[in-house]
């Protein structure tokens, strides 16, 4: 791909996003304003209310009051208060005119002070005005300050009524008394389905309803059994057959969604035999009622199935969502199938045993009231069997599931932060899974038997929806991979490793994660015995916003701020982008003040979109002035030097004393700029290093710039002579070697210097202007390839340093004897003067390097 098919493509893209932007801001902004649309609320009837809400005064003080009715006047007041919340806005339009008519009139005089008679008369009528039409709001506020009152009073009596029956202490199931109650129980249920059946069988209507019905019957439940029997089955053989036999991407998310198909197509069975089942009119409301639960108990079961085929793969290398090793992966699949089915027998007890224990008792009606009491207490006994029973079953099987999730946390290495976390999550899970798998059932059996069922049933709930969010994360990460063609195309016979995601680590997956959890949220606090009023309390609440220093913040002036801003910054940019590629390229601007006109702008626009957003989403912050103020100083104190590189970035960007593409030199460092931020500069050095330098370092500190106006800059080329050689003749081939060189400009034309008479040679410069000062260095060399080439054509001598070196005892040399000591060669050292003089190149004769009494005495 060439560069200008990448930059054109890059074009594209930044369009693209551009677009993208502006599409969702208008979404943003559409959504915003639909509650804007909606008509003025009409005012309440205040009479009415009053009388409403001393009625509900009256009934909370009323202890007996069932929670049907409180539930019931907890609507009506929510009612109420959203009339008055939205009775509060009424004349907001006037209200703002006449507080800007006052605000005309100026700033009220000081006491003592006297002002004009017409202004003192209109002000006092604007301000009677302005308190006239105030007043339907007011008296709203304090109307829905009331209904909100008492909504909370309901809620409080609602929770601690909530609380006193987690601990209700039923019949303990540890004493054997109660066990004849439970089979009581079952023996009467099972009587009278019998009885029920039997009536039913032996009436003839019902068996003409049958033979009516009989075509349709026999072909329910011939495809309802084949669905029940052979769905599951021909689901897991497609699914298979897409996993050992395509080739094509993503064929593990159609897998997982096709053995999904293993679980709707068995409860479709079911909803179809429970339709011809009811079609036959042979059972009675006992049967009819069990038979309707069955395709949701089936459904329980089989989603426990599916989410531990998910978490525990049945295949070896298959993928799982949690990461987990094949290790006991037959026990994970058993036990979340127990979960399964123990949470499907709960909500038979729940909603079919439990109402015929209270339709037992009401047998007996007819009995006397002495007898009532004994029988509600034979029935609380008989539930309590039972639940226990159940909660021990449950209990097994999530005990062994919570050591499962800590031997995964315990038996693997964590190789990166990502998975350590991972872990660790799977160890607290592990340990309060365990927890309360011992306490559920100890608190059970001693006869807190709600309080152990608001424990366990939860904690199961809460396993199957955290696995289902994983589930789903991970088929959402599959498809954006498949989507964006990302995801590497695996062979059947090369299947990714053991907890390999394919969909591994991608931000797509984890936003997610993270959305799907705050989804989930709701889901779970109603599990664990929220109720739907108070998850409806808390939305409403967090709609009205919260108060932060005299300044509401709430959802839809967040929303507000953030679409005008993306408005702003999307045409900031949409500016920017046209006026770099388009309009300031056919102007005579240079590079770098266009730079610089596009830097500007983007900060102004920046600016004032935010201005714009704060104002539009109507937040007032001359409330937070004072604070602001205050924390400004701690501020400009911890950031000055952020600031003063941000101002100094300003500066750069005004005067302009450097550009992208000169070259500079500061604090030793000399690159190419860049880039000029806000903060900071980036030059690039000739060793391809970046180096960042604050701003305020170009401001503050000298800085040379190379290219600043032109590229013409001077270069200096140093050479010496042989003592003897003619000076002008040298001059002359020097400067015949610079006005060759075709950098070299010839106005100024180039001088050549007779620097002066140095150690060993006479010193010359060449002193030329380059049309092209990037190409300094590249020129001297060139230069300098030229000297030695015509000073050799023209017996010119180039000289290098020469020494004289002295030696002290040239007769120890002759004879072979040197003295150990340096105090024996001082005693025979010929006297000052009578030492035999070499004159020697800089380069000692080899003889000479290694005797320790050579000395060089350089002058």
């Amino acid at each position: 791909m060439t560069r200008a098919m990448m930059r054109q493509r890059g074009g594209a893209g930044v369009v693209g996003a551009v677009l993208r932007t502006l599409a969702m801001v208008c979404v943003l902004v559409f959504v915003l304003a639909l509650p804007g649309a909606a008509q003025q609320a009409e005012e309440p009837d205040y009479k009415d209310w009053q009388a409403v809400a001393g009625k509900v005064e009256k009934t909370l003080t009323e202890a007996q009051t069932p929670d049907t009715e409180l539930s019931t006047l907890r609507a009506e007041m929510v009612k109420w208060r959203n009339t008055f919340t939205n009775a509060q806005g009424v004349n907001a339009d006037q209200i703002e005119t006449v507080r800007g008519q006052v605000a005309a009139l100026g700033t009220p005089p000081a006491e003592g002070e006297a002002e004009d008679p017409a202004i003192a008369k209109r002000r006092a009528e604007l301000t009677e005005t302005l308190a006239s039409l105030q007043a339907p709001g007011i008296a709203a506020g304090e109307a829905a300050s009331r209904a909100d009152g008492l909504i909370r009073n309901i809620d409080r009596i609602l929770r601690e009524r909530q609380a006193d029956k987690l601990l209700l202490l039923s019949p303990s199931p540890l004493n054997p008394v109660n066990w004849p109650a439970a089979v009581s129980l079952l023996r009467w249920t099972g009587a009278w389905i019998y009885d029920e059946t039997i009536w039913r069988f032996t009436r003839p209507i019902n068996w003409d309803t049958l033979r009516n019905n009989a075509p349709l019957i026999a072909v329910l439940v011939l495809v309802s059994g084949l669905l029940l029997a052979r769905g599951g089955h021909w689901m897991g053989g497609i699914a298979g057959w897409l996993l050992g036999k395509t080739r094509m991407r993503g064929r593990y998310l159609i897998m997982g969604v096709m053995s999904l198909g293993q679980v709707l197509v068995p409860v479709m069975g079911a909803v179809l035999l429970v339709t011809a089942l009811r079609s036959t009119s042979l059972f009675g409301p006992i049967m009819t009622r069990l038979f309707e639960m069955l395709p949701g108990l089936l459904l329980v079961v089989l989603m426990g199935w599916w989410l531990g085929q998910r978490v525990f793969p049945a295949r070896p290398g298959d993928p799982t969502v949690l990461a987990l090793n094949d290790e006991r992966g037959t026990e994970g699949r058993f036990h979340a199938v127990m979960l399964g089915l123990a949470l499907a027998l709960h909500l038979v007890i729940l909603n079919w045993i439990a109402p015929r224990a209270q339709d037992y008792l009401g047998g007996a009606g007819n009995i006397a009231a002495g007898k009532a009491e004994e029988i509600a207490l034979r029935a609380d006994a008989a539930m309590a069997v039972i639940w226990a029973l159940l909660q021990i079953f449950a209990a097994i099987s999530l005990f062994r599931l919570g050591q499962l999730l800590r031997r995964q946390a315990r038996g693997q290495r964590a190789t990166d932060d990502e998975t350590a976390f991972r872990f660790k999550i799977f160890k607290w899970l592990g340990n309060g899974t365990i927890l309360i798998a011992l306490i559920a059932p100890i608190l059970g059996w001693i006869g807190y038997i709600s309080a152990a069922n608001a424990l366990i049933w939860p904690a199961i709930s809460t396993l199957g929806v955290l696995a289902l969010v994983a589930t789903v994360q991970r088929f959402i990460g599959e498809l954006y991979l498949l989507a964006s063609q990302l995801r590497p195309s695996f062979d059947a016979a090369d299947p990714p490793a053991d907890g390999q995601s394919t969909a591994g680590g991608s931000l797509v997956q984890v936003l997610a994660g993270f959305v799907l959890l705050l989804v989930a949220l709701p889901v779970l606090a109603l599990i664990w015995g929220a109720r739907v009023e108070d998850l409806v309390e808390v939305w409403t609440r967090f709609r009205a916003g919260v108060s932060l220093g005299g300044v509401r913040i709430s959802p839809s002036s967040f929303v507000t701020f953030v679409a005008v801003f993306g408005i702003g910054y999307a045409l900031t940019r949409l500016v920017q982008g046209a006026l770099k590629s388009s309009v300031l390229p056919k102007t005579r601007i240079d590079k770098g003040g266009q730079n610089a006109i596009v830097s500007g702008l983007g900060y102004l626009g920046i600016f004032l979109a935010t201005v714009l957003a704060i104002t539009s989403a109507g937040i007032d912050l001359s409330s937070l002035a004072i604070v602001a103020g205050a924390l400004s100083v701690g501020i400009g104190f911890g950031l000055q030097n952020i600031v003063s590189n941000f101002v100094s970035g300003i500066i750069l960007l005004i005067e302009r004393p450097i550009s992208e593409g000169d070259w500079i030199e500061v604090g030793g460092q000399q690159g190419i700029v860049k880039s000029i931020s806000v903060r900071s500069t980036r030059i690039e050095t000739f060793d391809r290093t970046d180096v960042i330098i604050p701003n305020a370092d170009f401001v503050s500190a000298q800085v040379t710039n190379w290219t600043r106006g032109n590229l013409t800059g001077r270069v200096i080329v140093k050479v010496g002579v042989a003592y003897g050689t003619d000076t002008r003749r040298v001059e002359t081939i020097l400067k015949e070697i610079a006005e060759a060189h075709p950098l070299v400009m010839l106005n100024p034309p180039p001088r050549v210097l007779f620097m002066g008479f140095g150690a060993d040679s006479l010193q010359f410069e060449i002193r030329a202007l380059l049309s092209d000062v990037n190409f300094q260095l590249s020129a001297a060399s060139d230069m300098y390839h030229a000297i030695a080439r015509r000073f050799a054509q023209e017996g010119i001598e180039i000289p290098f340093a020469q020494r004289d070196i002295w030696l002290r005892n040239p007769q120890a040399l002759a004879m072979g004897a040197v003295p150990s000591r340096p105090e024996a060669a001082a005693a025979d050292a010929p006297a000052a003067g009578t030492g035999a003089a070499v004159v020697a190149s800089a380069r000692p004769a080899p003889e000479l390097m290694d005797n320790p009494e050579t000395e060089d005495d350089s002058q």
